[in-house]
């Protein structure tokens, strides 16, 4: 079983437009509502590759009722969200078919109790000891420490399953100083973490402050790979038109699931490239467009060698 969570889970709805205008009346002609947050599109995907996946986190209120009803719709997806108060997040993602944009609008998430959090904490320490792997994923709901990945990547570590992080900010920082298998960054994220917005220069520096390996995504540029084997940059033969919301997080369950079947990065690379652009394909985050990942698959293009990263922190990590 791969674990993920998604601390600030959310009902997602996206309404298509035929062309989205500033202080215009829209007529929606379609809408899509489904269990959202970045480990919980995480664990679609891995479900539609075959692996059994746990979506742990919060969830609260009617939202919450919602997300857990949808849940248990999904083949292959557990439930295990922490019940707390405070209604759960929406977002909306408004789609232009004209253009083929998308405008996001994210709630903030709900306000978490300490007595929350705690019981978040034994019950992630309960699922871990059974996981495969860890993919911690997305913003912080109010009232979670910002330190709360960090302590997190450690209790995955102390249990000896690998872990991957994939947030910003100020969590971030201090979650890749706690030493995760994987971290993904984006472009943006990276340049916050690093100061830098030279791409290698930028994952190499994240890879020093503390993670085992970095995988940044970097938009139509593909993805960029500093790992103790080796560095490497993943990218796809076309730029794709359609909705990129969901990508990144079809890059994470990519990059874990290769990592438990034991790929190597070079195959590891190509699964996870072939699936970001497959998910643009599709109009809905947490999904992708079958045809579009299996034509893709081979003709994904990989350079680099292995041996050529830098050295990172020397320490004792899972193997990846």
């Amino acid at each position: 079983m791969i674990l993920t969570v998604t601390l600030n889970t959310a009902l997602d709805l996206t309404y298509r437009v035929r062309a989205l205008r500033p202080h215009g009346s829209h007529r929606v002609s379609e809408v899509v509502e489904r269990p959202g947050g970045k480990g919980v599109n995480v664990a679609r995907v891995l479900a539609a590759l075959g692996h059994e996946a746990t979506v742990t986190g919060f969830a609260g209120g009617a939202t919450g009722r919602q997300v857990r009803d949808a849940l248990t719709a999904v083949p292959g997806v557990s439930d295990a969200l922490v019940p707390v108060s405070a209604a759960t997040r929406r977002t909306v993602a408004v789609v232009d078919e004209t253009t083929g944009d998308t405008t996001q609008l994210n709630e903030p998430g709900p306000t978490v109790t300490a007595q929350e959090w705690t019981a978040f904490q034994e019950m992630y320490r309960e699922l871990v000891a059974a996981a495969s792997a860890v993919a911690l994923c997305g913003s912080l709901p109010p009232g979670v420490p910002v330190g709360a990945y960090a302590a997190l990547v450690r209790t995955a570590r102390a249990a000896g399953v690998p872990v991957l992080l994939d947030t910003g900010g100020e969590p971030l920082r201090r979650g890749v100083a706690a030493r995760p298998d994987v971290v993904k960054p984006n472009a943006d994220e990276l340049a916050e973490l690093t100061g830098s917005h030279d791409p290698l220069r930028a994952t190499q520096d994240a890879r020093r402050r503390g993670a085992r390996a970095v995988v940044a995504s970097l938009g139509p540029d593909g993805l960029l790979a500093v790992t103790p084997e080796g560095r490497w940059r993943a990218t796809t033969p076309v730029r794709l038109p359609g909705n990129p919301t969901g990508a990144g997080d079809s890059v994470v369950a990519g990059l874990l699931s290769g990592l438990v079947e034991q790929l190597p990065w070079h195959d590891r690379l190509i699964r996870a490239a072939a699936l970001a652009a497959a998910t643009v394909r599709s109009p809905v985050a947490g999904e992708f467009d079958r045809r579009t990942y299996d034509e893709l698959r081979g003709r994904v293009a990989v350079s680099g060698e292995a041996g050529a990263a830098r050295p990172g922190p020397v320490r004792p990590a899972v193997s990846s």
